[in-house]
């Protein structure tokens, strides 16, 4: 017998958490069952402390989120139930961590919990932008595929990021050497030759004074720009805990060159692709839009999206209505789309926004 915590709840809609004696998980899900409650989770009461502080710290790591999901995504797409099939993953998962997380997210959808809302109490593995497009999957019921098109962008995202730090290697060691060079003048080689000057009497170039002063500054007052650099630190993540302070840093990013257009991009991808699916299994559009519109991942992005909903709701076309989106949808996107506005392709049958997600990925590359 253990002691196992779990989380349910009642038939008013009120969250319970309370502790009971089982032999099993399985048998405390019966017993809580039986209580007249639905489980949300149930663990072992010293496996609850422990998964507490994994999930701080991020127990599981980037390449086991991507095997579950395209794991995930082979067994939907040959017809396992959701409940086995997440039982499955957590009895083959090879870390502690994952196991227990796998178990948990397999005990809340077996209590009647919908993927998305399982997987969204778990930030620290899942993102939003992944719940997003999970929820997606479960309102149109292609699942199997939306996780596919997950684990696809998660490989082609991690493929660009490790580009792109490659590239700035070289850059940031020199920034840093740079830095530490000059910091080492100012505070060690500069003294010197101020002594050396004042010996000799005489004025000094203009120039020379301002590089003698900040030298002064910087030897005497070095902690001042270390506690700015820590102050701006912690402000940043000050504005990030907050909905209007994610909204500016968001904001602020994508107006930074190359790198905000990339942001954009990539999040047209997501949204293109997501639309596409979703009308193309027969969702209406603007629960389509509604839906698309969350895979965005960036909200300043989505504010836009947003604005173009509304349109689309008053009766005016789509192309028409994105039009208002510019720094999201590029002049050559709005015009496929004002061509062949959310139909079929007459040769592949693919939704129109599919195609176009795909063009861009290719332009990309």
């Amino acid at each position: 017998m253990a002691t196992f915590t779990y989380k349910a709840i009642d038939s008013s809609g009120r969250e319970t958490v309370d502790k009971l004696i089982a032999a099993d998980r399985a048998s405390a899900i019966e017993e809580i069952y039986g209580r007249k409650l639905c489980p949300v989770s149930v663990e072992k009461a010293e496996e609850a402390r422990s998964h507490g502080w994994l999930s701080r710290i991020g127990g599981v790591s980037k390449r086991e989120i991507d095997a579950f999901t395209r794991q995930l995504a082979n067994l939907l797409a040959a017809g396992v139930p959701m409940s086995r099939a997440l039982g499955i993953l957590s009895r083959e998962a090879s870390r502690t961590a994952s196991k227990k997380l796998w178990a948990t997210v397999h005990d809340q959808v077996s209590g009647g919990m919908p993927l998305a809302d399982a997987l969204s109490l778990h930030p620290s593995a899942f993102s939003p932008i992944y719940v997003a497009m999970v929820r997606a999957g479960e309102t149109g019921g292609f699942l199997d595929i939306v996780l596919e098109q997950i684990a696809t962008f998660r490989a082609r995202e991690a493929d660009l990021k490790g580009r792109v730090k490659g590239a700035l290697v070289y850059p940031i060691i020199l920034a840093v050497l740079s830095a530490g060079i000059m910091v080492f003048l100012l505070m060690f080689f500069i003294p010197r030759f101020s002594q050396m000057f004042a010996e000799f009497g005489g004025s000094l170039p203009a120039l020379t004074r301002y590089i003698v002063a900040a030298s002064d500054l910087l030897a005497h007052y070095w902690f001042v720009p270390v506690i700015g650099i820590i102050l701006i630190i912690f402000g940043v993540q000050r504005m990030l805990t907050h909905e209007e302070g994610r909204r500016t840093m968001e904001g602020l990013l994508l107006r930074v060159p190359l790198f905000g257009t990339g942001v954009a991009r990539f999040a047209l991808v997501r949204f293109c692709r997501m639309l596409g699916t979703l009308v193309g299994a027969g969702v209406p559009l603007i629960a389509s839009l509604r839906v698309a519109k969350e895979a965005i991942g960036n909200q300043v992005l989505a504010d836009t999206v947003s604005s173009a909903i509304e349109s689309v709701q008053r009766g005016h076309p789509l192309a028409r209505s994105l039009e208002g989106c510019r720094i999201l949808f590029p002049p050559a996107v709005i015009e496929m789309v004002f061509v062949r506005p959310v139909m079929w392709c007459h040769v592949s049958k693919t939704p129109m926004l599919l195609v176009i997600s795909r063009g861009i990925m290719t332009f990309r590359r």
